[in-house]
This record gives structure tokens, C-alpha cells and sequence, in this order.
């Protein structure tokens, strides 16, 4: 268990905090938040009264698109359902955002040692949410040999399960990577010219790369 782990009783706890807290505006039912935070429900369902006791969070009924059985088809429907929302009233907010949001989310090491299942990792360049940069395009890069784009998909659920918000990010083959960065792809000068960290490069980026990584990591 991490220090905020501790801090707070539970990863559960801290994992569900952070979901409210970067989605401050955006109702969750109690199976939502299982999902995203990637517990049971009936720990989502502990840890959410406790929270709501704090007065963290609050009752909010919505509307929602609910898969429905009907005859020998299913369908989306639009129902209420009765769900929680973050209460922006609370007396130690802005403390809380301080705390779980706007300090480092993940080390660069135990990113690497995450997204090493996925291939034979170059590059790892993190941006966006990891940065406190809400304009970046995405939140990481990652450059590999032999990508395994499915488990990649997975460990990226599991980092979203963690931080508390979905990640954009982009993945290509050394060679892929390689082609777009000589081509001047969009994507990958939006990416290298504008704020971001290197966790890793196994590549080697031309040297104007490293001076704009320089001066713009964090």
C-alpha cells in the first residue's frame, strides 16, 4: 500500500477520491465506480458511504443509457438512475485536489515496470494528466518493439483505475515511430514540441528533441 494508501485506509479509497475529484462534474452510479476503479461493488459500495458520512460526495440522480432485454434483443435505453457526484461544498477540497491530484501521480520507474509486459520498450514520454497540462493532445507515448497492443490496453485500464481519469495515449512500433518522426507527423510533433517528460529513450531523439525535452519537462 502507497503512502496516500495509508494516509486514507485503503488504495480503494484513494482510487475512488480521485475519480470524483477529476470528474468533479460527472455523476457516477455505485457500479460505475466499481468499474472504473476496478473493485468489487460491494467495496465501491463501503468505501462510497463513507465518503458520502464525509460529506465528499452527495446523492445525484441522472440519466443514463442502460442496456435493456427486450424479447429476443437488447437495447439502450435512457432511464434515471440514482447515482453520486463530487460535493464541491466540502470544507477541505481544494486541500484534497492539492493532495491526490496535483502531486505526482505515478513514478517514472514503476510506469516502465508496468508497460514492460507490452513489448520491448524504446520510448515512454509522459504528458497531459501526468504533467498538469490540460492542453496536451495525449497523456502518454509509448514506442516498442513487438507491441502487444491488447496487453497494453489492459495495463492502460489499470493506470486509469489507479489515477482516476481515462487516458488518451498513442503506441507504435519502433519502426512506425521511427517513419512518423522523419515525416513530421502531426502527432508526434504536437507531441515532442509542447510540454512533456521523457521517462525513458532507448532511441535516442535527434538533439533538437532533447533541448525542447529539456526545457519543457517538469
Amino acid at each position: 500500500m502507497d503512502i496516500l494508501g495509508k494516509l486514507f485506509g485503503s488504495e480503494s479509497k484513494v482510487k475512488i477520491m480521485r475519480l470524483f475529484l477529476f470528474n468533479p462534474e460527472t455523476p457516477f452510479t455505485k457500479e460505475d465506480v466499481a468499474e472504473r476503479a476496478r473493485v468489487s461493488v460491494a467495496l465501491a459500495r463501503h468505501e462510497l458511504s463513507l465518503l458520502r458520512k464525509m460529506r465528499l460526495i452527495r446523492n445525484k440522480g441522472f440519466v443514463k443509457r442502460v442496456l435493456r432485454k427486450s424479447g429476443k434483443k437488447n437495447k439502450f435505453v435512457r432511464t434515471k438512475v440514482g447515482g453520486l457526484i463530487l460535493n464541491p461544498t466540502f470544507p477541505y477540497f481544494a486541500e484534497l485536489q492539492r493532495l491526490l491530484i496535483d502531486t505526482s501521480l505515478l513514478k517514472g520507474d514503476e510506469i516502465v515496470r508496468k508497460l514492460s509486459r507490452a513489448g520491448r520498450l524504446k520510448l515512454v514520454i509522459t504528458a497531459g494528466v501526468f504533467i498538469h497540462d490540460t492542453e496536451s493532445r495525449v497523456d502518454m507515448l509509448v514506442v516498442a518493439d513487438h507491441l502487444r497492443r491488447g496487453t497494453l490496453e489492459g495495463i492502460m485500464r489499470g493506470l486509469e483505475a489507479e489515477i482516476g481519469k481515462e487516458l488518451q495515449y498513442a503506441a507504435f512500433e519502433t519502426g512506425e515511430f521511427n517513419y512518423r518522426l522523419g515525416m513530421y507527423d502531426k502527432l508526434i510533433r504536437d507531441i515532442l514540441d509542447f510540454p512533456h517528460k521523457t521517462v525513458l529513450d532507448r532511441i535516442g531523439l535527434p538533439p533538437m528533441e532533447e533541448t525542447k525535452r529539456s526545457a519543457t519537462a517538469h
